[in-house]
């Protein structure tokens, strides 16, 4: 278990030095941004996206939406299309880790070691930000290191011991991980290493995928509490949105893994497209619904 816990320090440790470089150039305009462009749900799910892209963390963004509501800057139906938004906005770090460009991490950290030493706060950033994104990918090489003598071990043996259980066992492994870890990118970067190394099989993976997106959403959930009904309505939205996609994805697994296997041989790339599938499918399938999905959240969390 030391070897995994290694591996994912590394790759949280980077997603954090990323997160810090990427804010320091977008500043306090990723918050402006947020609240001026959010009129329409289709603005929103712009502005949730590139949100997302810059802070990689669906649930930093849903929090940070969280704390404009409830300090008034805006109201419940602005947010559908944010939340819609950082769905898809989640997936760039999953599909950048499936390319193998892990070779350049150490350089690309020396760059970024490098650039942090000027004096000027920007280029300081853009040093945060390569050296961060290095350690991501020796975070997961770590990981993919490891799937040799995990796959050896009883207790992995015995969750897949059972054929017919496998997809609820990998759903539940993957909410339970990422409710930890606090961090959807971090389990299933776990994951394509896992699958790379023949620890897992790919129904296994893609089920721990789907269980990845229900636990990001408690993030959300606990910075809720507290605050306004209306902020309890976005963590619920948020929530309701992703359970509604696993619902409909779950059963489909088998015919996902043709899917995936047909777009690429390549292991940890078909983990990250199923992921891709996901989120591009759940938000532009709720997208033209955007209200009718906004009164259903709030049938669910009434003011």
């Amino acid at each position: 278990m030391i070897p995994l816990a290694t591996g994912l320090a590394f790759f949280m440790f980077g997603m954090k030095i990323m997160r810090i470089g990427l804010d320091k150039l977008s500043g306090e305009h990723l918050q402006q941004f947020i609240y001026q462009f959010t009129k329409t749900p289709y603005h929103g799910f712009f502005t949730g996206t590139i949100a997302t892209l810059l802070l990689q963390s669906s649930s930093a963004v849903t929090v940070l939406t969280i704390g404009l509501i409830n300090a008034g800057m805006m109201d419940f139906f602005q947010t559908i299309g944010i939340i819609l938004g950082t769905n898809l906005g989640t997936v760039a770090t999953v599909e950048l880790l499936a390319l193998e460009i892990s070779r350049i991490s150490v350089p690309l950290l020396l760059i970024g070691a490098i650039f942090f030493l000027f004096p000027y706060p920007k280029i300081r950033a853009i040093g945060l930000f390569l050296g961060g994104f290095a350690i991501i990918f020796l975070g997961m090489d770590a990981l993919q290191m490891i799937s040799e003598p995990i796959k050896h071990t009883g207790w992995l043996q015995t969750l897949l011991s059972y054929p017919e259980h496998q997809d609820l066992i990998g759903l539940l492994i993957g909410i339970m991980m990422t409710s930890i870890v606090q961090s959807s990118s971090a389990t299933i970067a776990m994951t394509m290493g896992m699958f790379y190394g023949s620890a897992i099989p790919l129904n296994f993976g893609l089920a721990i995928v789907l269980g990845a997106n229900i636990g990001t959403c408690i993030t959300a959930i606990l910075a809720s509490i507290g605050g306004n009904k209306e902020g309890k309505q976005v963590a619920t939205a948020h929530l309701l949105l992703n359970v509604l996609g696993v619902a409909i994805f779950y059963p489909l697994i088998p015919e996902f893994v043709f899917v995936v296997t047909h777009l690429t041989t390549y292991p940890p790339a078909q983990i990250a497209h199923f992921q891709l599938i996901f989120n591009l499918l759940s938000s532009l399938v709720v997208l033209p619904f955007a209200k009718p999905f906004a009164r259903l959240t709030l049938f669910l969390a009434p003011k």
